[in-house]
């Protein structure tokens, strides 16, 4: 009798950790699948079958196949934003590392996807949260790599870390927005790198 107990009382949790693996392998297959096809529609069936998955078990763990690419784009934003975050540890000195934190972020292979993440979280309200909690996690683990670097470096912000976090991340997403609506001109016409304020104590200012 304790054995069957045992056994029902194990087997939501197996039935919950094959639900997250399903989950993270959806996820996972459709960030790869944007990344290897920019711009191109991808189709519930492909990410199922490149996830190992049913067509159904999407619209199961995310509600709408919208709401996996918005996850999914988050997902390549924070892989790239960890690449990044080496980039930035190898300058020498806070300009350059507001010269190449900018170029690098600017070529991210994950922003176009993650403007159209954010454009559905405009056009659906229903997804709107999903963005933002994405939003806060980068905001977070961009916040906690600069506090790290500038305490190892003895450099400062001219700033709140959370501000100087949103407000880079806002500037480099919204620049692309433009872009993708029609704007003129490309992201590489802005001063991204203006939109930090880390600084040594040799520059002026």
């Amino acid at each position: 009798m304790e054995t069957k107990r045992t056994e029902a009382r194990s087997t939501p949790g197996r039935s919950r950790d094959r639900g997250r693996a399903t989950r993270r392998r959806l996820i996972e297959a459709a960030a790869q699948l944007c990344k290897e096809r920019p711009g191109a529609e991808v189709s519930v069936a492909a990410i199922a079958h490149a996830a190992g998955a049913f067509p159904n078990q999407v619209t199961y763990y995310f509600g709408s196949k919208d709401a996996l690419l918005v996850h999914a784009a988050f997902l390549g934003l924070l892989h790239d934003a960890r690449r990044i975050e080496r980039i930035g540890r190898q300058a020498a000195d806070a300009e350059t590392f507001r010269r190449n934190i900018a170029r690098a972020v600017l070529a991210m292979p994950s922003l176009p996807s993650v403007a159209r993440a954010l454009a559905a979280g405009i056009s659906k309200p229903e997804l709107a949260p999903v963005v933002d909690q994405h939003l806060q996690l980068l905001f977070r683990q961009s916040e906690r790599f600069v506090s790290q670097l500038i305490d190892h470096r003895g450099w400062r912000t001219r700033r709140p870390l959370s501000v100087e976090a949103r407000t880079f991340w806002s500037t480099a997403l919204g620049a692309v927005l433009l872009v993708r609506a029609g704007a003129h001109g490309t992201v590489a016409d802005l001063d991204l790198a203006g939109a930090l304020t880390i600084h040594d104590e040799s520059e002026p200012g």
